[in-house]
């Protein structure tokens, strides 16, 4: 019996790129972060106000990633992270043209893209690179239309929705393309080095080491402190 082919296609990839916003998002900012069910088709992408941030990327594929942050938008993803990794409210910038806003904004693309990435390595096998995303504070009556050279591109629009219900949106433009399964293989699971230290821990605390094999641990390591000394020549 003939075995159907899996194919993932042009916006199958949008999707794990949507995924991939609304989960960093969220994770960082300690909120809900979500993107609409349904997407826009669009002709081109572009760089539109208030803070406008890109990145360019190739290998497996090429295309482009485009994310349009209203102010509002822009400010609560930015005190969220801030909140986040514990930074006192005094300290946080009011304006969402301030640098720092545009820096932490610069680091949450990055975290998307690296999660995006690889989500791709691994279930589609293949490997892209990103460039170091740019961001834009853009005025109201500029709007800047970001090209590059993609084979028979397919651009698409989708909105993303904050926990304050501010709105920001997701421009992808990319080769269009299809993935087509002709094997069955096993994706690598996550590695999360927390995971490895706790399971070390726990096995330690669980199986206590008697004062001899302590002793004989600790002599061990000392030995292989003189040897290395005697080769150096100390």
């Amino acid at each position: 019996m003939n075995k159907t082919s899996k194919i993932v296609k042009s916006d199958d990839i949008l999707l794990k790129l949507c995924g991939s916003v609304a989960n960093v998002l969220s994770q960082t900012t300690d909120s809900q972060v979500s993107h609409a069910a349904m997407v826009q088709s669009i002709t081109r992408t572009c760089l539109k106000p208030d803070l406008g941030c890109f990145s360019i990327f190739d290998g497996g594929f090429s295309g482009l990633v485009v994310i349009n942050f209203s102010a509002d938008a822009a400010l609560e993803v930015y005190r969220g992270y801030m909140t986040h990794m514990g930074m006192p409210e005094t300290e946080f910038a009011i304006s969402h043209t301030s640098d720092e806003v545009g820096d932490v904004m610069g680091e949450l693309m990055n975290q998307i893209l690296g999660d995006f990435i690889s989500k791709v390595s691994k279930q589609l096998q293949t490997s892209i690179n990103q460039s170091q995303p740019k961001m834009l504070t853009i005025n109201k009556q500029l709007t800047i239309s970001v090209d590059t050279n993609l084979d028979d591109a397919v651009a698409r629009r989708v909105s993303f929705r904050t926990q304050n219900n501010h709105i920001f949106y997701l421009e992808f433009a990319m080769d269009k393309t299809e993935f087509i399964q002709l094997d069955e293989f096993d994706e690598e699971g996550e590695f999360d080095p927390d995971d490895l230290l706790a399971e070390h821990s726990n096995k330690e605390e669980k199986e206590p080491v008697s004062p001899w094999a302590k002793a004989a641990s600790k002599e061990s390591a000392t030995d292989e402190a003189d040897d290395l000394l005697n080769e150096l020549g100390i």
